[in-house]
């Protein structure tokens, strides 16, 4: 057996999980949040306890030597030895990673120059490998990238139409993200569908941020994220797929720069922008059934972004045995899903439960009916056991 902690640093925050490999039993959980701050916050659960503690946060190594020392004075591990690797998610490996990898320097330095793709990102990913490595330099580390599992697509899917040079010269292409998620959610409607020697799956990770995938027999055909998560589906913040002028025009029209402008597009569009309410949709879904009209308005336009790409992957893929709903709104919020499915269940044949769906939040369920041509699943997502059980393996392939 082996002790295999799952890492998630965000730029504000340390998520963690110890997991007992390979059983995928988890130890325990929890996070270091609002890092940065004096009025810090750490959170651990273990068998069956949940602790809470207020501390100063100046940085990610407090929060990382506050998590090792929970686990010895709760006994949750006896000492810093039981630990035989740390993964650590890593949201931009461009074109240097199709799989994990062994985090180390040489890792370190792709992930550092691919900071401008993923500046909210792969800096916390990075400051948080450093700070563990610190602290337990013996310890195997394994880098797992949001990008690996989209590096499966073909060039007429992932390349965009624009001078090929910038493409050649700089990279520019679309990577996906949520791949470690999506891979799960594969991974884990393939065996509701019996482990079929052909698959053909859409994958739903709606959330906050939010994606689509195209997975044909366990690989990624087509996502719907493109160079940065900016791109795909209206997200809680972010505008999605727009018409690229529009940039242009609304930072001339609004009189700002068109860095001030991609500012507002990642972080004031969106839901929020549209809705003029909150990026959070169960806020939204409420001002719904009060009758606000933007709130409506904003819950036709997220919705009808969705269909309009699981049709395009229908027809990419030519056919579909499953549609997942995954993540905070696909796994929770049984009204956004039914809105999606009625906005796609004549074209595609699909039929659903509606008195079941509704109030299901957080489960594993098969909503489809059996007359149903294609069976519709949520499935809520666990990129952190995805980490542990490519750390693990990694780590024993040594």
């Amino acid at each position: 057996m082996s002790k295999i902690l799952s890492v998630n640093a965000g730029s504000s925050s340390l998520k963690f999980k110890l997991f007992d490999m390979p059983s995928e039993q988890v130890i325990c959980s929890g996070m270091a949040d609002r890092i940065g701050h004096d009025d810090g916050l750490f959170k651990i659960e273990f068998g069956g306890k949940k602790l809470k503690e207020n501390h100063p946060l100046p940085n990610h190594a407090v929060g990382v030597e506050l998590l090792l020392k929970a686990l010895v004075d709760n006994q949750i591990i006896t000492s810093f030895d039981e630990i035989s690797g740390i993964g650590h998610r890593v949201v931009q490996g461009g074109k240097f990673y199709a799989t994990s990898t062994i985090f180390d320097e040489t890792c370190a330095q792709h992930i550092e120059a691919l900071i401008p793709l993923a500046p909210l990102h792969n800096k916390p990913n990075l400051v948080g490998y450093r700070a563990f490595k610190e602290i337990l330099p013996k310890v195997g580390h394994v880098a797992v990238f949001d990008t690996a599992f989209h590096q499966t697509m073909e060039p007429q899917d992932f390349l965009f139409p624009i001078p090929y040079e910038y493409y050649e010269k700089y990279d520019i292409r679309r990577y996906g993200f949520h791949g470690t998620s999506h891979q799960y959610l594969s991974e884990e409607g393939q065996k509701m569908l019996g482990n079929p020697a052909h698959s053909s799956i859409i994958s739903c990770h709606i959330g906050s941020g939010a994606s689509i995938t195209a997975i044909k027999d366990g690989k990624c055909v087509a996502t719907s994220m493109g160079l940065t998560p900016l791109g795909g589906l209206m997200m809680g913040t972010r505008t999605g797929d727009i018409d690229p002028s529009v940039l242009h025009f609304s930072a001339l029209r609004a009189g700002k720069t068109h860095e001030e402008m991609y500012e507002i597009f990642n972080k004031k569009s969106g839901m929020l922008g549209v809705s003029g309410i909150s990026n959070d949709t169960r806020e939204i879904e409420e001002a719904v059934y009060k009758g606000n009209s933007r709130a409506i308005l904003a819950s036709k336009l997220f919705v009808r972004r969705i269909a309009d790409f699981i049709g395009q992957y229908f027809v990419r893929l030519g056919g579909a045995d499953l549609i997942i709903f995954s993540a905070g709104v696909g796994e929770n919020a049984g009204f956004y899903r039914a809105m999606i499915l009625d906005e796609i269940k004549e074209a595609l044949n699909i039929s659903y439960d509606a008195a079941y769906n509704l109030p299901l939040r957080g489960v594993r369920a098969m909503i489809s009916t059996p007359a149903s041509a294609i069976k519709v699943a949520i499935i809520p997502t666990d990129e952190e056991v995805m980490i542990a059980r490519d750390t693990y393996h990694i780590l024993n392939a040594i």
